[in-house]
């Protein structure tokens, strides 16, 4: 602890959201610090790299009417968040500071932004059922407590929509305190407004980060770290079960290319820096459950692939490290199915932990397996009614077709309704009845 207050007017050059500042002596990695305008304006900034007695800060603002006459204000502190309860049913800004109208609250206590990975010993393996009210997710690729499962949609598809439906939907079949910590990333007036309305519908609890657009690059770097510090604050500390919707993780990575840019790093794949997987996993990574401990963190993060390109570095590296993915489909959406979920190259690797006796029902492992069955050979045929047309296929091959119909009309296809767990398997069991395709 310093026991002075350290003040510089030594800033070399502005890049960005970079400022270089020279002569800094007894500084340290991560350090806030107050930087000063000449019009007497504060901003916030934090110190990204040492080399000598030069400091590279990265400023968490606009930083245009900055000049070399600018005081930098080192604060011998590293960046924390307030955490309390009163989070819960408010809206921030990436800054975490307040913008529904209603002043800051009083914080219990004071936690890490960036987090630390839950230690893989203490981990205990996610389970139990979280219901989103979507039967695709539900039922055939099953949402448990302390897993990550990214949406991977396409520019133009309903993401946006599945999102605010989860948000309003989703909830623990069990019962228990339970809330949704929402963050936005990079929106757009009309994507604020339609998110803002959504918040208002929902039934849970819930603590929203929300970033513009037109808000500073650097902040949409923080936002997803302040919700996953309020996150875990929920789960650990208050014993609450918590899903963490990101919206949308191609902007987080497009702000940190941004940043690297800046900072004049090698690029690595499609000029991304080679980090990226690190620093995605350091968002990932804290969603989990402990051994001993109430509450879990799961997420749930939309990603949304550049040209539609699912070996894009992002959705690439998001595979890597998450467990399975939801991949919506454009021909769905072409035909008016909602949500276009297409189940086939969708999985959830931990579904077997969240289903069956004492999680859903008994029959469910049987009703999921005997859909994705005749589903896919539903899919397949259709291929060949391509080439020889359906007068040309035998009874069975149409009866497939007729099923993989129905089944993505109305087994997938649920509109704006919300489907409970219990209503979900009836209607894909009737729908194998109706076919005599019952499952053993």
């Amino acid at each position: 602890m310093r026991l002075s207050e350290h003040r510089y007017r030594t800033v070399a050059s502005v890049g960005g959201p970079l400022l270089f500042v020279e002569g800094v002596v007894n500084c340290r990695m991560g350090e806030m610090v107050r930087i000063i305008y000449p019009d007497g304006t504060a901003v916030a900034g934090e110190v990204l790299k040492i080399s000598g007695q030069t400091v590279l800060i990265q400023v968490f603002g606009e930083t245009a009417g900055i000049d070399l006459g600018a005081e930098v204000i080192f604060s011998d502190a590293v960046r924390r968040a307030p955490l309390s309860r009163s989070m819960v049913g408010r809206v921030f800004n990436g800054s975490f500071e307040p913008i529904d109208g209603l002043p800051m609250f009083i914080p219990e206590q004071w936690g890490g932004v960036n987090g630390l990975p839950i230690n893989p010993t203490a981990r205990a393996c996610p389970e139990e059922f979280i219901e989103t009210g979507f039967t695709a997710i539900d039922t055939l690729n099953t949402l448990v407590k302390g897993q990550k499962l990214p949406i991977f949609s396409c520019a133009g598809l309903p993401s946006r929509e599945v999102a605010a439906g989860i948000l309003r939907n989703a909830r623990l079949a069990g019962g228990g305190e339970f809330v949704v910590v929402f963050v936005a990333l990079g929106l757009t007036h009309h994507d604020y407004s339609f998110y803002m309305d959504a918040l208002q519908e929902m039934h849970t609890g819930f603590v929203a980060f929300v970033n513009r657009a037109d808000e500073p690059v650097v902040e949409r770097l923080l936002a997803p770290r302040f919700g996953l510090a309020c996150a875990e604050y929920l789960a650990f500390s208050c014993g609450m079960d918590v899903l963490v919707v990101v919206t949308d993780i191609t902007n987080y990575c497009d702000a940190l290319r941004e940043v690297s840019t800046a900072r004049e790093e090698l690029p690595g794949r499609r000029g991304y820096p080679g980090y990226m997987y690190s620093d995605l996993a350091s968002l990932y990574e804290r969603a989990g459950r402990i051994q001993g401990t109430a509450g879990s963190v799961t997420m749930l993060p939309v990603v949304t692939m550049p040209e539609d390109d699912i070996t894009h570095p992002i959705p690439d590296l998001t595979g890597y490290i998450t467990e399975g993915q939801i991949v919506l489909s454009r021909e769905l959406h072409q035909r008016g199915v909602f949500p276009p979920v297409d189940v086939l190259p969708s999985l959830s690797r931990l579904m077997q932990r969240g289903i069956g006796p004492g999680h859903t029902r008994d029959d469910h492992r049987r009703i999921a397996d005997a859909l994705y069955r005749h589903y896919a050979k539903g899919r397949y045929v259709r291929g060949l009614e391509a080439v020889v047309g359906r007068e040309g296929m035998v009874e069975a091959d149409r009866v497939m077709l007729d099923f993989a119909d129905a089944f993505e009309a109305e087994v997938i296809g649920q509109g704006e309704a919300r489907r409970g767990i219990g209503a979900s398997l009836d209607a894909g069991l009737a729908l194998l009845k109706r076919f005599s395709l019952e499952p053993p």
